[in-house]
């Protein structure tokens, strides 16, 4: 076996006309994506999928969850394949990159392989991991934390979107129920390659982010109960606003972030108030409280604070509070010999690269749990993701491929060749 030379590439071209095909599919109003988890805009995608997949001389297996094994079988098929996986699954006003180029950019390797003849040891498998982003049917990363034993099936099927529709009945209606028990199949190695969802990378032109660590999050959901009253004829002295205590805890969130910098982040994303009239003080607001660090005990200091200040700042306003934690998962330290692959693929190749965390959750933290793992990641234009206006350039998506080419052939094993000697 001997490492990949330099003049590995896979076909740029090849790989940006496969991104522009699969975003035609549950098209967005402006540009982007509304190809969401088990509609039938998904499973037109993964229909497309295969097809390529069979083109390109890989067998396809699907699990209980619908996540999808395409195999390119190696040399020794008694060994435990090497990964390469993401999403096709989008927000529901999403871009045309978000996940879809790991899983794009996995079949590019294997189409890249066949092009220049190379084979190895291991068996590559690219993986289409079912609802990844959570939009449809919370949480997110939901059939390869099943897979990893995170959750269970039964579980996982039981969960429902905002129409009532449960995950195991659509999955069905698609025809997605695949044969093969979820969790069973076994692999040596995964890498997936995806667009930062930040702007550090264009911030400080680089092509390539090593992705040593993912964050941690909290989820919290915090309920404050006031008084609905009238805004003009209640005095101020007399009010129980529960939107006050809100935008003093928004501003404790804030203050907590600040105070674990520089890796560590909190915001107030969703608010529900009510009753949510113009002219009524709000009786009752329902928020979710964010907090995210790659270090565990920044992460549970943060959650610790909110949990011991906020009550305080109800009791000064009148107010009831309940703290409810609605996710969670722990810091990801990535495998340091896998990370240490991607890197050396980089500077193989001549790309321009940093150490780079993970902000967001991937279905790679998951599968860490089970097997070594790494990320890659690439820029994308003004760090914007989750938005139909998220963008990459062909060149960006070319330099992540060729380094996860690179670092997959080395993980897998190039086998020796007549025409790889020459």
């Amino acid at each position: 076996m001997s490492n990949p030379g330099s003049n590995h590439r896979i076909d740029a071209d090849r790989l940006w006309d496969s991104l522009m095909a699969m975003a035609k599919i549950g098209p967005g109003v402006r540009g982007g994506c509304n190809r969401q988890t088990l509609t039938d805009e998904d499973a037109e995608g993964r229909r497309l999928f295969t097809k390529w997949c069979e083109e390109a001389g890989m067998t396809m297996a699907i699990d209980s969850m619908g996540n999808m094994f395409a195999r390119l079988e190696g040399t020794n098929p008694d060994l435990d394949p090497v990964m390469i996986g993401s999403h096709l699954d989008t927000q529901p006003t999403g871009g045309k990159y978000d996940g879809v180029l790991g899983v794009l950019a996995g079949l590019e390797v294997v189409r890249s392989m066949r092009d220049q003849g190379i084979k190895t040891e291991r068996s590559i498998e690219v993986v289409n991991w079912t609802n990844e982003e959570g939009t449809r049917f919370a949480p997110a990363m939901l059939a390869s934390g099943v897979f990893a034993g995170v959750h269970s099936q039964e579980w996982a099927y039981d969960r429902e979107d905002a129409e009532g529709k449960k995950f195991g009945d659509e999955l069905k209606r698609i025809g997605y129920v695949g044969e093969e028990p979820v969790g069973q199949r076994k692999l040596h190695a995964m890498f997936e390659l995806h667009i930062e969802q930040g702007p550090i990378l264009e911030a400080e032109q680089k092509d390539i982010g090593v992705v040593t660590h993912g964050q941690g999050l909290w989820w919290l959901e915090v309920t404050l109960t006031g008084k609905d009253s009238h805004t003009g004829s209640t005095p101020m002295g007399m009010r129980k606003n529960a939107g006050l205590g809100m935008a003093r805890i928004t501003e404790l969130v804030h203050q907590i972030a600040m105070e674990n910098q520089p890796e560590a982040v909190g915001a107030i994303g969703h608010c529900d108030v009510y009753p949510n009239s113009r002219n009524v003080i709000p009786g009752k607001v329902v928020f979710t409280i964010d907090f995210r660090s790659p270090h565990q005990n920044v992460l549970d200091g943060m959650k610790a604070k909110l949990e011991a200040e906020a009550p305080k700042i109800a009791a000064e306003l009148g107010l009831g509070i309940d703290i409810a934690v609605v996710g969670h998962f722990d810091p990801v330290t990535f495998d340091p010999a896998c990370v240490s692959k991607v890197r050396e693929a980089a500077e193989r190749l001549g790309y321009s690269h940093q150490n780079i965390i993970s902000g967001a959750g991937h279905d790679a933290c998951w599968i860490n749990r089970l097997a070594p793992t790494a990320m890659i990641m690439c820029p994308c234009v003004d760090g914007l993701s989750h938005n139909e206006d998220e963008e990459i350039t062909k060149d960006w998506a070319k330099a992540g491929a060729d380094v996860l080419y690179h670092a997959v052939l080395e993980t897998a094993g190039i086998v020796e060749t007549a025409e790889l000697a020459e």
